[in-house]
């Protein structure tokens, strides 16, 4: 897999970022990243280390509860995923497309999209 060879991410390194990327501020809960990802709190813990490690996330404390500790993307974090998700982008159409027709992605994607807005609706009741 390139995300690995050329990013030095795993799929569940590359997971985090992408929840992080995407959460408000970037930032979330470490508890509710594990939950996410689906992580023991010692083995997201781990994992988080690792991305801490490597300056793409940061820790922080809450300022009104000190039990909660958040992980925040930082900007080489940002940038880190942004590159890696061009690749990851790219593994995923290329495995797709050399395993389904046209025909079948057309149908795996209606398949998918009823997914998809099943759990918007999920949300907004």
């Amino acid at each position: 897999m390139r995300l690995e060879a050329q990013h030095g991410l795993s799929l569940r390194d590359y997971d985090v970022l992408v929840q992080l990327y995407y959460a408000p501020e970037h930032r979330m809960r470490r508890i509710d990243i594990a939950r996410t990802v689906i992580l023991s709190p010692s083995g997201i813990t781990r994992l988080l280390d690792g991305l801490e490690r490597g300056g793409w996330v940061a820790k922080a404390t809450c300022e009104s509860d000190a039990r909660v500790t958040w992980a925040v993307l930082t900007e080489t974090g940002l940038a880190k995923f942004e590159a890696a998700r061009t690749t990851h982008l790219a593994d995923v159409e290329e495995l797709f497309r050399s395993r389904f027709d046209e025909n079948e992605r057309a149908r795996l994607a209606e398949l998918l999209g009823r997914l998809a807005l099943a759990d918007a609706g999920a949300c907004n009741e």
